[in-house]
């Protein structure tokens, strides 16, 4: 599991948190971000920009292993937009990345913005939320939620 893990946190840090190189899109209307090294390939495929829904895939010699899916809003649009959201959400996650984990429960000051992460189970099956918080009030969120595919 730990090299699964690892190939995940490597991958999400290259896709979406450092402005990878956008891929064609797979489906019609889609913006996709791949990555992949060796036997391994992964991919970030979402729709919508304010509003978005997504998925990731990982798979390792072609067969899909792993996938998450996550749809994210802002709550309060005139506290925060699309881009302001994603800036922080870039940073903290690429803090998170950096002590070598996408899961668990993690926090992070950004300016006047709160970003709180957290979630139950591990890498085979999980769900969880993340949040921004401007002045104590939620001004988005992200709901997840994932694990190991089986045939």
């Amino acid at each position: 599991m730990s090299t699964l893990e690892n190939f995940i946190v490597e991958a999400k840090a290259a896709a979406y948190v450092n402005d990878g190189a956008p891929q064609a899109s797979c489906r019609a209307g889609s913006h996709d971000i791949g990555y992949g090294r060796g036997d391994w390939r992964y991919l970030d495929s979402y729709f919508g920009g304010t509003d978005f829904l997504g998925q990731e895939i990982v798979w390792r010699e072609e067969q899909p292993i792993w996938a998450m899916n996550y749809y994210g809003h802002i709550l309060e649009p005139v506290l925060i937009d699309a881009g302001g959201a994603g800036a922080v959400v870039k940073k903290a996650r690429a803090a998170l990345y950096r002590e070598g984990r996408f899961l668990g429960d993690f926090s992070l000051g950004v300016g006047k913005r709160r970003f709180e992460s957290a979630s139950t189970g591990d890498i085979k099956r999980f769900l969880g939320v993340e949040r921004i918080f401007i002045g104590g009030v939620e001004a988005y969120r992200l709901q997840f939620h994932g694990g190991l595919i089986r045939p």
